[in-house]
């Protein structure tokens, strides 16, 4: 386990590296002890430094959520960042590219919640009478450290990614919302497209054979420490295609079907 000192220092290297928009070293490399542990104590160090300076908390994501990505990191269970309310994007809009380092875009749902939702033995039924609406989602990942090390070419961890956030930096909202009951979520699908050709395509049940079982989950890992979801969060439930890489000008369009659309462009 890492001391505090050590935690409130890598707290303070992310922020200044999103500041300056410079990538950090991978942090397992430097301390090849970093447990998943240390990663959110990291992280819940970062998010005090974005509240101090003004930031408003909005909600929260959750990421690998298949089990093709959980293999894929080494991990069995998923992963969770916070969601900031400078991270919002209305659907059809303009996102400045530069905002971003090396951005990727995925599809989601977004859980909005009406009422609070409590850890822990939260089930997937807590979560569908919790929740006010469902929308569909883009969300926008950064990083801001190394994938791959320069010097090594060692990739980074799911520490590394815990840390930094989930490798979050925004989202987009859009589409048809409607109420968790009136579709069999499971089987809500999505086309991904990039400048008008199709990138990507996935169907719901991709993540956890039920998108709101992540935020069961998402509640009950919370409740570890002494946190919960609260009335009004939004909470991106995970993805069900892969990352697709965004250059500039890209303009991205996700085909939900009977619940719309949500569209974005990188200028």
């Amino acid at each position: 386990m890492l001391d505090n000192t050590t935690i409130e220092d890598l707290a303070r290297r992310l922020d200044g590296a999103q500041q300056t928009k410079s990538l950090l070293r991978i942090f397992s490399l430097e301390y090849p002890e970093l447990s998943i542990e240390d990663a959110y104590a990291i992280q819940r160090a970062w998010t005090r430094l974005q509240v101090a300076g003004g930031r408003v908390i909005r909600g929260h994501k959750i990421g690998l959520t298949s089990k093709a990505m959980q293999n894929a990191v080494g991990i069995a269970e998923p992963d969770y960042g916070v969601l900031f309310e400078d991270m919002f994007y209305p659907e059809a809009t303009e996102i400045p590219f530069d905002r971003f380092n090396g951005a990727r875009i995925e599809v989601e749902l977004a859980f909005v919640l009406e009422t609070p939702l409590r850890g822990p033995n939260c089930t997937i039924f807590d979560v569908l009478k919790a929740t006010g609406h469902v929308t569909p989602a883009l969300e926008i990942l950064e990083s801001r450290m190394h994938r791959i090390d320069p010097e090594t070419k060692a990739t980074r961890k799911v520490m590394d990614t815990i840390s930094d956030n989930a490798a979050n930096a925004a989202l987009v909202l859009g589409g048809r919302p409607f109420l968790p009951y009136d579709a069999d979520l499971r089987w809500i699908g999505a086309l991904l497209f990039r400048n008008g050709q199709i990138e990507e395509t996935g169907v719901a049940a991709g993540v956890l054979n039920h998108p709101a079982n992540g935020v069961a989950w998402l509640a009950n890992r919370l409740a570890l420490h002494d946190e919960h979801l609260a009335a009004g969060e939004v909470v991106l439930a995970g993805s069900f295609t892969r990352p697709v890489d965004v250059r500039k000008g890209d303009v991205f369009h996700a085909d939900y079907r009977e619940f719309g659309s949500v569209s974005c462009q990188f200028v």
